[in-house]
């Protein structure tokens, strides 16, 4: 029987993976990545219809057009106001870094969050200028909004 066509790689390297030399014959290597969006998400203070419903802790929230939603902006801000102060603490503590995926317009928001991620030598890395859902924005609203966020992070 042939195997169907499909557009997917399902197989990858299979059971001979690629033998990774690591330094110092380490086996493992980690990459420790923090999400920061709080503050770029979806809200109406940021011009969008409703808040944010899609990526929340709570399951199955429903849009709420034209309204605020202070349940999802507080599970934000705990982010913005007590967790990335939590994490970077422990980081610290271990003398571990870290790569922050890092939304432009949570990182204004919060300069002071981003001034200590860049003293402690984490690395930032764009997760573009809103934590919204990009695949029906145009190009050049795109492109503008990846231009603000690297300038964000370079300021």
């Amino acid at each position: 029987m042939e195997p169907v066509p499909y557009p997917r790689d399902m197989v990858g390297y299979g059971p001979v993976p690629p033998a990774a030399l690591w330094p110092g014959k380490a086996r493992l290597a980690l990459n420790f990545v923090v999400n920061y969006e709080e503050g770029g998400e979806n809200c109406i203070l940021h011009g969008d219809p409703a808040s944010e419903s899609y990526l929340t802790e709570i399951v199955g929230t429903a849009p709420l057009p034209g309204r605020r939603n202070p349940t999802i902006e507080s599970l934000y801000e705990f982010g913005s106001r007590v967790g990335v102060w939590r994490l970077l603490s422990l980081f610290a503590a271990h003398r571990l870094p870290f790569t922050a995926f890092a939304v432009g317009m949570a990182l204004e928001r919060n300069p002071e969050a981003a001034r200590r991620m860049f003293a402690e030598g984490h690395e930032i890395a764009s997760h573009g200028w809103r934590w919204i859902d990009y695949r029906d924005i145009d190009e050049a609203t795109e492109r503008a909004h990846m231009q603000r966020a690297i300038g964000t992070i370079r300021d």
